[in-house]
């Protein structure tokens, strides 16, 4: 009888399927691109796909049909009909490093568990702050995703800004509040409330029509939050917003920030990645002032996720955050180890997952990043003018990102059947499974929400859409 552990690392079994599985992949990339012969989600209800995998069993050493069940099952990305969420399809070389990274398996607690993604992350980090503009003094990290990163730049902001231990001594009743927009993703408000803020943590900002935040606003805001009792320690400027891609006034944000010694972050999670574009740059006039700016790679960045870019105007700020006295790491003598990223981050064994963006910009230059932003933000205007030539159809607001969010209506519909028909219209889409769309709520109404990922995706393919969407109610 052969030992089951010789058995799971039985390398020629390995070779075989991994030469498999690449063929497999391929062909299914291709497939995927041309949108040929299959639907980009192939909806089942959740209790019966967990039926599917319970009973799933696999027969014999060839793992290749058990990893096509995976890819039919799944939602494909590079689809030209994937136009949902703010996830990316990844560029091919990312996924093969990722694959590598998955074999080696080096953590980043310290610095010897992953010498050669650290070294990569430093690099990577140089490459974010270079086109923030943040020179030679910023600094950063790579992180679990947007909303860890957001997280943890409030807690930078918190020990910078409060003047007080609060690491050490916890929060001693005294009301600490961020200000944000009242469209700033939920992540925000997360952040607060885990921090010990509460519900009191937050101060939302009106919107304006095209869901930005007031910056008219804000002197107001902080008078009252003062009044209150509150003591205002962080700004967050969007860029962009999740439900409709606007752009905050970042400029006009970091003057306020300055004027009242506070900190200003900017979650660029999403839209963040218009620094590598000099045609939409100017979205993001004034990030460059920014204390902090998270970015993620996994959203127009073409890399697997989860990958986010935590930025630092001030490089000292960004070790200070988990430091009971990290005031000792800035004295001449001591060195702060930037190699050890352990110190700076939430995670402890951290993924490498500075190995697939490196890997991306070493094959392809830092040039192709901007190009995919150009091509998403292109399409979304192009996108717009279809969908002003329909008379039944209504954009939500000009879109200034790569998200389009608009709907269909009636002259003759009260509001809650406009929201109803736009429900049934995405239910359908859905199940047809030709194209993947998902909705958002604005103010009351409820829109079709686009997201425009895949630079492969063209304006004959949402011409089908919108003709689709007609035939779905009769227009």
């Amino acid at each position: 009888m052969a030992s089951p552990i010789k058995e799971v690392f039985d390398i020629e079994n390995f070779r075989e399927n991994g030469h498999k599985l690449v063929d497999l992949l391929g062909d299914y990339l291709e497939q995927a691109k041309a949108g040929r012969d299959m639907p980009v989600l192939q909806w089942v209800d959740p209790d019966q796909q967990v039926e599917f995998w319970k009973n799933y069993s696999i027969e014999g050493d060839d793992l290749t049909p058990f990893f096509r069940d995976i890819l039919d099952r799944s939602i494909h990305l590079l689809h030209p009909g994937y136009v949902g969420h703010q996830l990316t399809p990844t560029a091919p070389v990312t996924a093969l490093a990722a694959f590598l990274a998955g074999v080696v398996n080096n953590g980043m607690v310290g610095y010897e568990m992953g010498s050669v993604s650290t070294a990569m992350e430093k690099l990577a980090v140089q490459v974010f702050t270079s086109a923030l503009g943040y020179g030679n003094d910023g600094d950063g990290f790579l992180t679990s995703g947007g909303t860890l990163a957001n997280l943890t730049a409030l807690l930078s902001a918190r020990k910078a800004v409060a003047g007080r231990n609060i690491w050490d001594k916890g929060n001693d009743g005294e009301q600490l509040t961020v200000m944000v927009s009242a469209e700033a993703h939920y992540c925000v408000d997360r952040a607060a409330r885990i921090m010990g803020l509460g519900s009191e943590g937050v101060v939302r900002i009106e919107t304006n029509a095209d869901f930005q935040m007031k910056v008219d606003l804000l002197e107001e805001a902080w008078l009252e939050a003062k009044k209150a009792g509150k003591e205002v320690f962080a700004i967050v400027g969007s860029a962009c917003t999740t439900a409709t891609g606007s752009y905050d006034n970042l400029e006009a944000i970091a003057t306020f920030a300055s004027e009242k010694n506070i900190w200003f972050h900017v979650d660029g999670a999403h839209g963040g990645a218009v620094i590598f574009t000099e045609k939409y740059r100017h979205l993001v006039k004034g990030i460059h002032l920014a204390d902090s700016v998270v970015i993620d790679c996994h959203k127009m960045l073409m890399t697997p996720a989860l990958t986010t870019a935590l930025l630092y105007r001030h490089a000292g700020q960004s070790y200070h955050t988990f430091q009971q006295d990290a005031h000792y790491l800035w004295q001449k003598d001591v060195d702060p180890e930037w190699f050890n990223y352990g110190k700076r981050t939430f995670e402890c064994t951290k993924l490498m997952m500075s190995l697939k963006f490196f890997t991306l910009i070493k094959v392809h230059g830092v040039e192709v990043l901007g190009e995919n932003v150009t091509i998403l933000y292109d399409l979304a205007i192009a996108f717009a003018d279809l969908i002003r030539q329909r008379k039944r159809f209504e954009l939500a607001m000009e879109p200034q990102s790569n998200i389009v969010c608009f709907r269909v209506v009636d002259e003759t519909f009260t509001n809650d059947e406009t929201n109803a028909i736009n429900i049934e219209i995405r239910e359908k889409i859905l199940h047809e499974g030709a194209f993947y769309i998902v909705q958002t709520t604005l103010r009351g109404s409820v829109y079709l929400r686009t997201t425009l990922m895949n630079p492969f995706t063209t304006s004959e393919h949402l011409t089908v859409l919108l003709d689709k969407i007609e035939g779905t109610v009769n227009l």
